[in-house]
């Protein structure tokens, strides 16, 4: 029993800590195996880049020295690239602090939040460490139900998330529903619109929301460079708002939040358009390979775009899970997400997805 529990706030005594994907190394030391590949926690599968390498390099001889708190130079460099002010970004650690800064800015107890059944796991727990409620919306196909949410919006909702694509189902709405629901939002209502995976959508279906803040000023964009731009060890991400919103979240978030290694790493990558390139098109080759074996297995998996695809494993998905692991392939198990019989599988190297293809193939008869 823990001594402190009363102590804590009340949203905090009932929390269930966000689980991550099971690391290399855990596996290693718990069944003895040498060679692991992990397909788990949607990470980019081909390392840094050449240019992230070097810019991390050269800042190495500066860190007994505080960052830029303000990230002065990542700001100008996104601004620039994206064709937004630089008043109007909040750089964070990961997206996923973006994500908290806005809920501990706007949202207390008393207040509700909105979000889809099936959606980031991270949005509940946000929601109950503030103190607020949770309205979850029954899931449509697999994604979000913009009429469900619409209707569980009422004078206590503070903020609706919205995951575009949806992690861990890869669904995606059209922009003209997504819009429609932004602009009817009351004026009291802010939205985030989480876009961590937007660099894998395929162009005919991307949606260019960078402008809408400027229209819209309660939607907050959260972005990562922690997918597509292969920086999750570093943790860094970015919010684009209006100047109103961002100047609100920069007198919450900490000064120096961002490191110094991810600030500079971050604006190397930003510019690396051809690491980028090699990311999507290794990515669709992977979603291509993976979708294909599973059509050969018979089973059926939901459309995604983002980096990672959920399968249907036609049973309880956790003993399936476990019997991978023991052939030292580690995916991702998604019951807490509603989905018992669903894994979800990042998109690796060719090698690493013919080897988890040759492992599922092997245990599925068994479980």
């Amino acid at each position: 029993m823990n001594k402190f529990l009363d102590l804590a706030l009340a949203g905090v005594q009932q929390l269930v800590p966000y689980v991550p994907g099971k690391p290399v190394d855990e596996l290693q030391r718990e069944m003895g195996i040498a060679e692991v590949v992990k397909l788990a926690s949607n990470e980019n599968p081909l390392g840094a880049g050449e240019r992230v390498a070097a810019a991390i390099a050269a800042a190495v001889p500066e860190l007994t020295r505080y960052p830029d708190g303000s990230g002065y130079a990542l700001k100008a460099a996104l601004a620039e690239k994206l064709g937004v002010g630089p008043q109007q970004i909040t750089l964070g650690n990961g997206s996923s602090e973006i994500l908290e800064l806005v809920a501990r800015t706007f949202v207390g107890p008393g207040h509700e939040v909105v979000f889809s059944q099936h959606a980031f796991a991270l949005y509940p727990i946000l929601t109950q460490a503030v103190g607020a409620r949770a309205s979850v919306a029954p899931a449509k196909d697999y994604g979000h139900d913009l009429d469900a949410m619409r209707t569980r919006i009422n004078s206590q909702t503070r903020l609706v998330f919205i995951a575009n694509p949806n992690n861990p189902t890869g669904t995606m709405l059209a922009e003209q529903e997504l819009e429609s629901f932004i602009a009817a939002l009351p004026t009291h209502v802010l939205c985030i619109l989480d876009e961590a995976y937007f660099e894998f959508v395929p162009a005919e279906r991307r949606i260019d929301t960078l402008d809408w803040p400027k229209r819209y000023p309660n939607l907050i964009i959260a972005r990562t460079f922690s997918k597509a731009y292969g920086l999750a060890g570093l943790r860094i991400g970015y919010g684009i708002s209006s100047t109103d919103v961002a100047d609100l979240l920069n007198r919450v978030r900490q000064p120096f939040n961002s490191n110094m290694l991810a600030l500079a790493a971050a604006e190397a990558a930003l510019g690396d358009s051809d690491y980028l390139a090699r990311t999507v098109s290794l990515n669709q080759e992977g979603m291509q390979q993976l979708t294909g074996a599973f059509n050969d297995l018979g089973l059926e998996w939901i459309p995604s775009a983002g980096n990672f695809v959920s399968v249907d494993v036609g049973r309880p998905a956790l003993p399936v899970y476990e019997a991978l692991l023991r052939k030292g392939v580690i995916v991702r198990p998604v019951a807490n997400y509603d989905m018992p019989r669903h894994l979800r599988v990042s998109i690796g190297t060719r090698t690493e997805n013919r080897l988890f293809i040759e492992a599922l193939t092997e245990v599925l008869p068994g479980v």
